[in-house]
């Protein structure tokens, strides 16, 4: 698996970024390539370690450890580092339908699973695995793969994010005839508009779904259930219908002046401004424009960063991101022992712009936003905090508390609200007669089938929100369910 002495010969080379002061000038993405010889050489230092944890794929204490698809990462960076690209590309693809999605926006708890990450730096395994797929688009080895026989079966699947798509294109190599309903104006889900253009550029996905297209499966666009089409219509019409809806019900902000205006769910104000983008680069105006304005953005995670990155692209005047929980440790620590992944701090690329630009890491940690303040027209003039310290009770369970003396005023404009999601929204189950269960459409993850015959779910609308490498693999797995049942139903 690579150079035997190859972990002990070289070192780990970061993908190349563009520099923040430029980047923030552009919504192109950021990263890029290394060379073809870098990545050889980061292909050696894979270790032949007898246990390979890096695709292992199970969750411990809820998270990831090791890749949900079960990528071989071994054997295609052992191909990497040999110059055997295009093999290296036909084994990607036997376990990832899009290595595209998966090499830009993934996490990679594959390599906080390896091996070598125990004492060094990890393999740079994202970098070679978006660069093996990057390198077959280029070279003209991605072509469509038309079926060569129909069944004759037709499935129908709501919604276009990566479970839908993983899905769809698992089913529609086995010979069905398969149609994708996307209630947007672009397929692609998440992908498309949940994830800004600095770290998917959407070129990346239409190049997917016109591969897709090509391959015979058909996409109905700007169409809901519940409004254009009915359930009963799908589930009529239809041998199996696969609900892959994603869990996009956002959790709101219950506080005193959570109402003021300018006040905005985080992937409202993301969503809003990549469809501006693309529809006309901005000229339309109908994206929230943040331009010298005091934004704060509640909540810790990955869409509240990528608010922050929007907003500094934005010119905005000042940018906090507010976090209940305190700072990462620098160095993985024994609540995340490996092969779980490290969880630690990291300057991501949205904090290192704002750094850059404002001379500091945008993140206040253990605060809590106490109230909104909203001026006589009623839009938000502040936002009042106190900090907090997370203690450890003596049931064994962390609890917040609150520092008296502690008390902050903060001027803002501009509040993003990205505390997570709920899970899907109700009516789409309501349309299908499916069970919810804490917000989730109850299915079991060996067959994914819901309480009505023939209609089954994947991705977050059945796990929670997730990674997207975890919507692929129930994609995947669903589609394994639907075959099974569509070869021994007795359905005409």
């Amino acid at each position: 698996m690579g150079k035997p002495t190859g972990f002990m010969e070289y070192k780990r080379e970061k993908t190349k970024e563009q520099p923040p002061l430029e980047r923030i000038l552009n919504w192109n993405e950021y990263a890029s390539r290394l060379s073809d010889e870098s990545l050889q050489t980061q292909g050696a230092r894979c270790m032949d370690c007898a246990t390979p944890f890096c695709h292992m794929g199970i969750e411990v204490r809820g998270a990831a450890a090791g890749c949900p698809i079960q990528n071989v990462i071994p054997e295609w960076n052992d191909l990497v580092y040999k110059g055997k690209w295009q093999e290296a590309l036909q084994r990607l693809h036997m376990t990832n339908n899009f290595p595209e999605f998966t090499g830009r926006v993934c996490p990679a708890p594959c390599e906080g699973s390896c091996t070598l990450g125990i004492n060094e730096p990890s393999v740079a395994i994202k970098s070679i695995e978006r660069s093996i797929i990057d390198k077959g688009f280029e070279n003209n080895w991605i072509v469509p793969r038309i079926p060569s026989h129909r069944t004759g079966k037709k499935i129908a699947i709501v919604g276009s994010g990566p479970a839908g798509l993983a899905a769809a294109d698992q089913l529609n190599q086995k010979g069905h005839s398969v149609t994708v309903y996307e209630r947007a104006d672009r397929p692609g889900g998440l992908l498309m508009y949940g994830i800004p253009n600095m770290k998917l550029e959407k070129e990346v996905v239409e190049r997917r779904v016109n591969l897709l297209q090509q391959e015979g499966i058909d996409f109905v666009l700007n169409t809901e259930v519940g409004v254009d089409i009915t359930g009963e219509q799908l589930k009529n019409e239809y041998d199996a219908v696969i609900l892959c809806v994603g869990a996009q019900k956002q959790r709101a902000l219950h506080i005193e002046g959570s109402e003021s205006e300018g006040v905005h769910l985080a992937m409202d104000y993301l969503t809003g401004v990549t469809q501006s983008l693309l529809d006309s680069k901005f000229k339309d105006g109908k994206a929230l424009n943040v331009k010298g304005k005091d934004v704060i953005v509640i909540g810790g995670g990955d869409t509240g960063a990528d608010c922050v990155a929007t907003a500094i692209r934005q010119e905005a005047r000042s940018v906090y991101q507010f976090g209940k929980h305190p700072e990462l440790p620098k160095v993985r620590t024994d609540e995340t022992p490996w092969p779980q992944d490290p969880n630690v701090y990291k300057l991501d690329y949205a904090y290192e712009e704002v750094a850059a630009v404002k001379g500091r890491d945008p993140r206040e940690y253990c605060i809590q936003t106490k109230k909104i303040v909203k001026d006589k027209n009623g839009r938000v003039k502040e936002l009042h905090t106190i900090q907090m310290e997370k203690v450890l009770g003596e049931d064994g369970f962390y609890y917040f508390k609150e520092l008296p003396g502690t008390e902050k005023i903060w001027p803002a404009q501009y509040v993003f609200v990205a505390i997570g999601f709920e899970g899907v929204e109700n009516k789409i189950a309501d349309h299908f007669g499916v069970n919810l269960v804490r917000n989730r459409i109850q299915a079991s993850i060996k067959d994914f089938a819901t309480n009505v015959p023939g209609v089954f779910v994947a991705g977050d609308a059945r796990r929670g929100q997730s990674l997207v490498v975890w919507a692929i693999k129930e994609g995947r797995a669903v589609a394994a369910s639907v075959e099974e049942f569509l070869t021994t139903s007795v359905k005409a």
